[in-house]
């Protein structure tokens, strides 16, 4: 047996060589289980902190003598339930193990060696790292005021581009892009480049010059939208996201996905989430009202944060964050380091239930005076 460091390193794909494995946020249980407290407030994840409608637990629990059969391979009813929600054509939709899981299908289908992808400085972490796993090279854009330069990504394409991605609003700045803005780039962009629109935090926006990327997908055939369920809906555990795109991309996406790639539990859940409206809205009312309440904790204590669309806030500590998170865990508190994102001064705080904002907004006044005296 060869047990030499980085024989099998060598065997493996030249993309892979050079990539470290995404680190998730803190889990709580990990907190849990160093420091024996259960009395823990996770703002790490941008999780909806609701959890789950009640109706969608009763159908999970329901679905359990379904468990010994495989779930429904092409996801018809979820399918048409979307389809009449979205009003697209139900061959235009592709279903993932999280939205995660359907980016992954989309570079599969067009990224490898001797092509290129052109993300945003900032970016959500996975866009590079399926770029560079796949053997393709990646073009960044250095953001303006930590907001995406469609002009200088519109310079930046080349015989070689293969896609665009854009997160609107994008993890971890918050920060996102206008209708007036997308539609002008998408007009001077060829139309062999496909530009995948990461909407997963769509729900959470509220501003009447923010664009609905599946009703541009209609005049855009190189135009992906993906959505989740993970976020606003709640069903972060589930794993379950969907793209909307023209049915040919559909089509070679589905060449390449993963049979039974959604569950049983996910495709109930996701189709009664559908229609829980009122939870849907209590989500965004707690969430806006948890964003004044982090805004005003930040202006307070004098601190830079950017203004953000999502379920989360991204703040400038103006110092390295890291000894400022661990001294956040040590009071329970577990939020999220961005330094992966080329940010490390900064911390991104998801938005939680009020009692969890207000413990978030003293610990860190806490820490912050303990760090200046």
């Amino acid at each position: 047996m060869n047990s030499k460091s980085g024989f099998f390193l060598k065997l493996a794909q030249s993309g892979l060589q050079n990539l470290a494995p995404y680190k998730p946020g803190k889990p709580i249980e990990e907190l849990e289980r160093e420091t024996g407290n259960r009395d823990l407030v996770k703002l790490a994840s941008n999780e909806n902190p609701l959890g789950p409608p009640d109706r969608v637990l009763a159908a999970i629990s329901g679905e359990h003598g379904n468990l010994s059969r495989y779930p429904d391979g092409g996801a018809f009813y979820l399918k048409q339930k979307l389809s009449e929600r979205l009003n697209v054509a139900p061959e235009m939709i592709t279903l993932g193990n999280g939205s995660n899981d359907v980016l992954e299908m989309l570079a599969r289908t067009f990224l490898g060696p001797g092509t290129e992808a052109i993300v945003s400085q900032h970016c959500f972490v996975v866009y590079p790292l399926l770029t560079k796993a796949l053997g393709a090279d990646l073009v960044e854009i250095q953001t303006r005021d930590y907001q995406p330069d469609l002009d200088s990504t519109l310079k930046s394409v080349t015989e070689r581009t293969r896609m665009i991605f854009l997160a609107n609003p994008n993890n971890p700045t918050g920060t996102w892009v206008s209708k007036k803005e997308i539609i002008s780039f998408m007009n001077n962009l060829p139309s062999s480049i496909l530009v995948v629109l990461d909407e997963a935090y769509y729900e959470y926006v509220n501003s009447q010059d923010y664009p609905d990327g599946i009703e541009l997908q209609r005049d855009y055939e190189n135009l992906v939208v993906t959505r989740t369920f993970s976020k606003a809906y709640g069903l972060a555990g589930l794993r379950i996201g969907y793209s909307v795109s023209n049915p040919e991309i559909a089509d070679l996406m589905n060449r390449i996905r993963q049979p039974f790639n959604v569950n049983s539990l996910s495709l109930v859940a996701a189709s009664l989430a559908l229609d829980e409206m009122d939870f849907l809205g209590e989500s965004i009312a707690i969430n806006n009202e948890g964003m004044k309440v982090l805004e005003q904790t930040f202006s307070l204590l004098d601190l830079q944060y950017i203004p953000s669309a999502g379920n989360f806030l991204t703040v400038d500590l103006d110092q390295n964050a890291l000894p400022i998170y661990k001294s956040l865990l040590q009071k329970g508190i577990i939020v999220r380091p961005i330094e992966v994102y080329g940010l490390p001064n900064h911390l991104r705080v998801s938005i939680g239930l009020p009692h969890q904002n207000e413990r978030f907004s003293v610990a860190l006044s806490e820490v912050l005076s303990n760090f200046q005296s």
